[in-house]
């Protein structure tokens, strides 16, 4: 009789775990994760990457090690593609996307290679705010300026807040935005900035430039003249957001469509077809990572903001934007489309 206890209580402690964990604790032991970042190496998104990396190995099952990778280019649309159409579909890749990636196949569904409904998003670590800065002695030093005087404002590629948000407010709201696309990344726009190539930046992250360039925002070398947003962020209640410089209503949901991403802020996803049990374990170490105190301390001084957005709230974002009626999908589409006019 004591012989078979002890054969049958591990047996019945075995059933008692969940298959999918059975399978999926011991599958990082042992294993490298490449975190594939959409944006130039030193960015905001790369900072923010990194430092997520740095903390989420401890919160995964086994332990793996994480290699962070920058691959950028088109909006983060090179990256996308790569893990939609090339990257193993067990757990082992990861993307880290800039927040317009998910609309591309709205506005350029020709030459967007992945669909953003199959991937499987783990979370995001915070939900955005974006800012138009300019340098000290830009022409415009307010909105009221930008309605009569041209701003020219670097930016990186099209499908970035930097270069899609300056187009639709000068279609939809005439701001006088002049867009210089093709930097690198914000550290080189900065560098422009500085030299007088560019006057300022149409929409870049506030918690970006905070990590970036907090010196900058101390000593007044540069100006934020309007956010993006519906709330305006305690950092900047005598700011204007976008939404105030509104109209009409159709207006309204022009500018919605393009500024909704900044709901699902920084998102983190794995490929389709990833086993759902590794979702899931991947979600949940997300999750504690965003709690953990380790981590909002490098967090915090690196100057950035955290705010979880799980995974199925990320999914649910946007299938929302997807869905999002034709008309208004054309008129912001033309409004992208100004920048070969």
């Amino acid at each position: 009789m004591y012989c078979m206890k002890l054969t049958v209580l591990p047996l019945i402690f075995l059933a008692a775990v969940p298959a999918g964990a059975q399978e999926d604790q011991p599958f990082y032991k042992d294993k490298q994760i490449r975190l594939l970042v959409g944006s130039a190496a030193g960015s905001g998104y790369d900072i923010n990457a990194r430092v997520l990396a740095r903390h989420l190995v401890n919160h995964i099952p086994g332990h793996p090690t994480i290699v962070v990778q920058n691959q950028p280019g088109a909006g983060s649309a090179t990256m996308a593609t790569t893990l939609y159409n090339a990257s193993p579909r067990d757990g082992t890749v990861m993307g880290a996307a800039i927040n317009g990636m998910p609309t591309l196949p709205l506005f350029s569904p020709e030459s967007s290679r992945f669909d953003p409904l199959k991937f499987n998003w783990i979370g995001s670590t915070n939900r955005d705010t974006q800012v138009s800065y300019v340098w000290k002695t830009a022409p415009v030093q307010d909105v009221a300026d930008l309605r009569r005087r041209e701003l020219v404002v670097g930016a990186t590629s099209a499908g970035t807040t930097q270069v899609d948000f300056p187009l639709v407010a000068q279609q939809i709201l005439g701001l006088k935005y002049k867009v210089v696309s093709g930097y690198k990344g914000t550290t080189n726009i900065h560098m422009a900035m500085e030299s007088g190539e560019v006057q300022g930046v149409g929409a870049n992250a506030w918690l970006s430039l905070k990590a970036l360039n907090a010196n900058w925002i101390a000593s007044g070398q540069i100006k934020v003249i309007m956010q993006y947003g519906e709330r305006k962020h305690p950092d900047l209640p005598n700011v204007p957001t976008i939404f105030s410089l509104a109209e009409t209503d159709e207006d309204r949901q022009a500018l919605n469509l393009i500024v909704s991403r900044l709901e699902y802020g920084r998102p983190f996803f794995f490929p389709p077809d990833v086993p759902k049990a590794r979702v899931e374990l991947m979600r949940k170490a997300f999750e504690a990572t965003l709690t953990d105190p380790a981590y909002l301390a490098e967090a915090e001084k690196a100057q950035l903001e955290i705010s979880l957005v799980t995974g199925e709230e990320v999914a649910e974002l946007i299938a929302k934007v997807a869905a999002t009626p034709p008309n208004v999908v054309a008129r912001v589409k033309a409004a992208l489309a100004s920048a070969g006019n």
